[in-house]
């Protein structure tokens, strides 16, 4: 015989009591949104949003779960102020005489800055409980007061600011709810007064240490880490520690990831003083952009950033977000210009450059942006007629743009036009005497002219200015080897440039060729050989060419 089973209920759906596991879980969300308000933690902040969401699962009917749940998803930033706004109006309409659902909605309605239907919903919660309207009340004032701050002041406005902050302290003692959370506040406001009392105390007689510990231990103590890690950072900029001072911004955001204040004085820094740190700055601007969906600036800032990372795909696809929200910005279309000559899109480019330099906001940066545009005719289109009449219009925009006088002797000296190059280099050289290039690109064409004691000389300038500048020292070099015949002095130079840059491919080679004069083949071919090495990587010049003066060494 079997044994006779065992008499078990098992639990199916049908048994499973949902409303009270709804129930359980909003007393559960209750408990630790209250904690939330009064100690600020981010855990309990989670631990309610779960249980508001786990009550929603189990009876999608209960209209307290909407609203509340609306309020922290946002103090959370994980929704907009329209998401927050359908929640309450669901909530509404679940429930429609809830008075707590009409001051949710008409809270973010106020965020909105839709003031006529968040007054509906205020006046809605008074009317349907009048006796305990003390909240219903303020939030009328505050919203009268919000609305005189942000539209010219109304006398109207004004008595009913009055006439519902004087009713709301008159009704507070029938609202137990708005009682209870006056004392827990209280409790709360007078330790967080103790702290921002000491910590303030010890910042004005500078005792910073002091201070920065005070506000350390506050964070703790009081769960507000996002207020006094603020005022530690804040401390710590005082005291020029900018790397602490970021440190301390990133933990007051652990609590609020998304305090406009602090992304800004994050992303700020970073950029300032962490020049190659992009990641953070990126990360900050993207939670901006949640809170500030149409804020242009925050786009172009990302654009500039992922420029950085040499993204181009995000750096154009923010620059042309930001244009779609200020389409008549020419830095805008500048910085996409930019963005797309990087990616190689030229044509597009042109345009953007175009229409920034129609804008002409101010002529020494239009001057500028004339300078790439021609750039960009000159070595990519081969157009050397627009880019000069660019160049043109640049100089008659800002005559002081020593830049735009060396790109247009440039396009001379390509032109083998030497005498309209070398005064083109003077005049960059007039205008910023202290800019080895320009004396450097002007001696060079002075070489070609034959002028060689003011080649020499304006190399020397060039040298004098920048001790360092090793491309100098070989076209120096070039000069004695091959015009006044000074191989001593020429060796000398090219040794110099080797030392200052030790893969310089065209000073090995010109040193190879001095040996060769001077009948050193040895040396000679260790100089060619090593000026082949370089060039695999740098192609600065002709393998071939190297190879033949190599080969030549050896030819009986």
């Amino acid at each position: 015989m079997f044994e006779e089973t065992a008499n078990y209920t098992f639990e199916t759906d049908k048994d499973f009591d949902f409303d009270s596991m709804a129930q359980s879980c909003l007393e559960d969300a209750r408990k630790f949104h209250e904690q939330y308000l009064i100690k600020g933690q981010k855990n309990d902040l989670n631990n309610a949003v779960d249980n508001y969401i786990d009550a929603i699962k189990f009876n999608p009917n209960i209209a307290e779960a909407y609203y509340r749940l609306a309020a922290l998803l946002w103090d959370k930033g994980e929704i907009n102020l329209n998401s927050a706004i359908e929640q309450c109006k669901s909530a509404i309409n679940l429930s429609p005489s809830n008075p707590n659902a009409r001051i949710y909605a008409g809270f973010f309605l106020e965020l909105a800055k839709n003031y006529d239907d968040a007054e509906k919903e205020f006046k809605a919660a008074i009317k349907l409980s009048p006796f305990k309207s003390a909240r219903s009340r303020f939030s009328l004032a505050s919203l009268y007061l919000d609305k005189m701050q942000n539209t010219k002041i109304n006398p109207k406005d004004f008595s009913q600011y009055l006439y519902y902050m004087l009713s709301g302290s008159l009704t507070v003692s029938l609202d137990y709810p708005s009682l209870k959370m006056i004392y827990k506040n209280l409790s709360k406001n007078i330790s967080l007064a103790f702290y921002n009392f000491a910590g303030g105390f010890l910042e004005k007689t500078k005792n910073y240490t002091m201070a920065v510990k005070a506000y350390d231990i506050a964070a703790d103590a009081t769960g507000r880490s996002e207020i006094f890690y603020n005022k530690i950072g804040d401390i710590n900029i005082k005291e020029e520690e900018i790397s602490e001072a970021r440190n301390s911004y990133i933990k007051a955001l652990e609590a609020n990831p998304y305090n406009k204040e602090l992304l800004l004085k994050v992303a700020t820094i970073s950029q300032v003083y962490f020049e190659n740190d992009v990641d953070i700055p990126i990360d900050c601007y993207s939670k901006l952009l949640e809170i500030e969906e149409n804020n242009a600036g925050i786009y172009y800032e990302l654009g500039h950033l992922y420029l950085k990372k040499d993204d181009y795909i995000n750096s154009i696809n923010a620059f042309k977000l930001a244009l779609e929200k200020d389409n008549s910005n020419p830095f805008y279309h500048n910085a996409l210009a930019y963005s797309l000559v990087r990616a190689e899109q030229y044509d597009e480019a042109c345009e953007h450059y175009k229409f920034a330099i129609e804008k002409n906001p101010d002529p020494e940066w239009t001057a500028i942006v004339c300078q790439a545009l021609a750039s960009l005719y000159y070595n990519v289109f081969d157009d050397t007629d627009s880019a000069m009449d660019l160049l043109q219009f640049a100089i008659m925009l800002d005559s002081s743009n020593d830049e735009v006088f060396l790109e247009l002797g440039d396009i001379y000296s390509d032109s083998e036009d030497l005498d309209s190059a070398i005064k083109s280099y003077c005049e960059a050289v007039k205008l910023n005497p202290k800019n080895p290039i320009a004396y450097n690109k002007c001696a060079m064409a002075l070489w070609q002219k034959d002028y060689l004691e003011e080649a020499i000389i304006a190399y020397n300038k060039a040298i004098n200015i920048d001790s360092g500048y090793y491309a100098a020292y070989n076209n120096l070099g070039v000069i004695y080897l091959d015009g006044i015949r000074n191989l001593k002095e020429a060796e000398k130079l090219f040794k110099k440039a080797i030392s200052l840059k030790e893969d310089y491919v065209m000073a090995h080679f010109n040193l190879g060729r001095t040996y060769a004069v001077l009948e050193k083949n040895i040396d000679a071919a260790k100089e060619f050989q090593i000026a082949l090495d370089f060039n695999e990587k740098n192609q600065e010049l002709d393998s071939e060419s190297i190879k033949t003066k190599l080969y030549e060494l050896f030819e009986v």
